[in-house]
């Protein structure tokens, strides 16, 4: 039976898994034709990322498909809220192996009703996207908008401008360090495993960060996701070990290599409610922890 529906009975399938996430207002065409046709607004620059995510090293292919579709949608997204932009819609293609008994139907409609909650949580429509024959893999395609000339880059650090943080670091990479990602379970979820499968994108803190110097989102680990502010900005930070804020499980390493966080980075020349402040940007380059030099190592998908 899992064989017997072709591509566009699938499509069909995924359509309405999505139900009302697949549109919105400034969806003029969604799913169904060629492309997507979007009405744009005056005034705003267009923002856009994409994020490949491969499955059993993004994403545990065992584990439920509803949390591996809200955890594609959300990582991806994360990029749109470190620039300070709305998002509006995403894009998805899906390469999935030869449907059967562990990859089917009924998996591919939870994969979809997985997304349509964060797509809700987001206010965007998820209003195409692709389906090939492969390597299970998820690519997100984000799409979103930002006043005229306001997207938030890395490059705009200063020397003296406070370090910020919009939450807790280090409970997801604990989570994999510990080997608790399986199993997990949609409606009980441990804090680790909450931080690993639902990550949320902090479009909460857009006001703040259009104030900011410079942000970035926290994908890679603090350091390395750092280091690439200091590296465009022309800055140094310096860091205090006591302010980094840990999750569920972390320790001080996992919060500053370990990565999967989501959470923002910036900086501004102001105090920031509810931001948690982590140090300072320097105009000696370099990052020191607690007056010490660190290394800003973190997740490489190409190591050499």
């Amino acid at each position: 039976m899992a064989n017997s529906v072709n591509e566009f009975g699938l499509i069909e399938s995924i359509a309405r898994a999505l139900g009302d996430s697949a549109t919105a207002p400034w969806i003029q065409v969604g799913i169904g034709d060629d492309a997507a046709v979007l009405q744009m607004r005056s005034g705003f620059d267009a923002v856009a990322s994409i994020d490949t995510l491969v499955a059993d090293l993004h994403f545990p292919r065992s584990a439920p498909a509803e949390l591996i579709g809200y955890r594609a949608l959300m990582v991806s997204l994360s990029d749109l809220a470190a620039m300070a932009a709305v998002p509006r819609y995403a894009l998805v293609a899906l390469t999935l192996p030869e449907l059967g008994n562990e990859i089917g139907i009924e998996w591919v409609q939870r994969l979809a009703q997985g997304m349509a909650m964060a797509a809700k949580e987001t206010n965007i429509a998820l209003c195409g996207g692709n389906l090939s024959r492969g390597a299970l893999s998820i690519s997100v395609s984000v799409h979103g908008e930002v006043e005229r000339g306001q997207a938030k880059l890395r490059s705009s650090g200063n020397a003296g401008d406070r370090l910020f943080v919009t939450g807790a670091l280090g409970a997801a990479a604990a989570c994999l360090r510990q080997g608790q990602l399986l199993p997990a379970a949609v409606d009980a979820l441990s804090a680790m495993q909450q931080a690993y499968y639902r990550p949320q994108a902090r479009f909460d803190f857009r006001d703040e960060i259009k104030t900011a110097s410079c942000a970035i989102d926290i994908s890679d680990g603090l350091l390395q996701d750092l280091n690439h502010v200091l590296h465009a900005s022309g800055v140094g930070a310096e860091l205090r070990s006591n302010a980094i804020p840990l999750g569920a499980g972390a320790t001080l390493e996992d919060a500053l290599h370990g990565g999967d966080d989501y959470q923002i980075l910036f900086a501004s020349a102001k105090e920031v409610a509810g931001g948690l402040c982590i140090g300072e940007l320097s105009s000696t380059h370099g990052i020191r922890l607690d007056g010490r030099g660190i290394e800003a190592r973190g997740y490489q998908h190409f190591n050499t």
